[in-house]
């Protein structure tokens, strides 16, 4: 699987502002509620479920909100950069920059775990996570993404 499999270059946002994590959940399942044809309430009460879970904040500046979706057909993804990092409860304490929401079908293991296992391998990456941060715009960023 490859992110360009779940993810656009216009679900890509650069210079989000949020005030804390429920606010830049809430604006990430209003904006995938648009395309999705998903209630945006629906998207952010599953999203906080899973929160209440352990957080999906992974360290070095990265989240990835995920939740499943009995009507998403195949995966969905957005990522938005921060124009200033938020709490998120990360693993390591530190704020997140980067949140790459993932919208996945609710059937069991492969297509939506290879989803979540595809995004997380390329954002471990320091070296992308820098790349995502110098980029200078929407597309450059999801070249950074999409590029083997």
């Amino acid at each position: 699987m490859n992110i360009s499999d779940f993810l656009t270059a216009a679900d890509v946002r650069t210079d989000a502002v949020a005030g804390d994590k429920q606010q830049l959940l809430q604006e990430l399942a209003r904006q995938a509620g648009g395309k999705l044809d998903v209630q945006p309430d629906r998207i952010l009460s599953e999203l906080l479920k899973r929160e209440e879970l352990g957080s999906t904040g992974m360290g070095g500046g990265v989240a990835i909100p995920h939740a499943r979706f009995p009507q998403v057909e195949k995966p969905f993804g957005m990522l938005a950069r921060l124009k200033r990092p938020i709490d998120f409860d990360a693993v390591d304490g530190n704020p997140v920059d980067l949140v790459f929401l993932l919208l996945v079908p609710e059937t069991p293991g492969g297509v939506p775990l290879g989803a979540l296992a595809c995004i997380t391998r390329k954002l471990r990456d320091p070296a992308v996570a820098a790349a995502l941060r110098a980029a200078r715009d929407g597309s450059a960023i999801y070249r950074v993404l999409t590029t083997p």
